[in-house]
């Protein structure tokens, strides 16, 4: 029986793909019957990368659908950029992007802030920066300290905000996120000196 087990996932215990693309259709079968919003979006992120806007916009849709704030921010992305067929529409990048900033998703919150401004409407772009500096995002902390120097951000909220990125920062803080930062960057060094490439 263990050797029956040598060729099974370890976690679902499912039988192990034959070759990458088998294991492919593996993981959209699953993604799909599985209804996860983390899967279906890995899934759109693939063929976003592969450039396979199509796809992408319908797995990103689904996953959105589901909850996902990254599949509303990729949502958002493809109707700025007008990828997949989709023609690019204003409305829809905004509603996805402000379903993407309410989700929690930093990198949307700092560009809905970049849409207010375009708009005109500075005080509400600083606030959206300012909700993002707070919970520890560097580019919004970089929009905010351009603002701030343009003198289109006050002291007080530009101080208080660098108080909450610094808090937000402490307590990301831990000896397993240092372990883990190190080891990437051990990888990342290897890769770069030639080590790991495929021969």
């Amino acid at each position: 029986q263990e050797a029956g087990l040598k060729h099974t996932c370890p976690f679902c215990r499912h039988p192990m793909a034959k070759s990458e693309e088998e294991a492919n259709r593996t993981n959209v079968k699953r993604a799909e019957s599985s209804n996860d919003p983390a899967a279906i979006h890995r899934m759109g992120a693939r063929c976003y990368k592969e450039g396979d806007y199509e796809s992408a916009f319908e797995y990103f849709y689904k996953a959105a659908g589901l909850g996902s704030v990254t599949g509303h921010y990729m949502l958002s992305t493809m109707y700025r950029n007008g990828q997949g067929g989709i023609k690019k529409d204003k409305k829809k990048e905004l509603y996805h992007l402000e379903e993407a900033s309410i989700g929690g998703h930093l990198t949307a919150r700092n560009n809905l802030g970049c849409v207010e401004e375009e708009n005109g409407r500075l005080d509400r772009a600083a606030k959206h920066w300012i909700i993002a500096t707070k919970l520890g995002d560097d580019i919004a902390l970089s929009s905010l300290r351009v603002r701030y120097t343009r003198g289109l951000v006050e002291k007080d909220d530009y101080a208080s905000a660098l108080r909450g990125h610094q808090a937000a920062v402490d307590a990301t803080e831990s000896p397993q996120r240092d372990k883990g930062e190190a080891y990437f960057k051990l990888g990342r060094d290897l890769i770069a000196l030639g080590y790991g490439e495929k021969n």
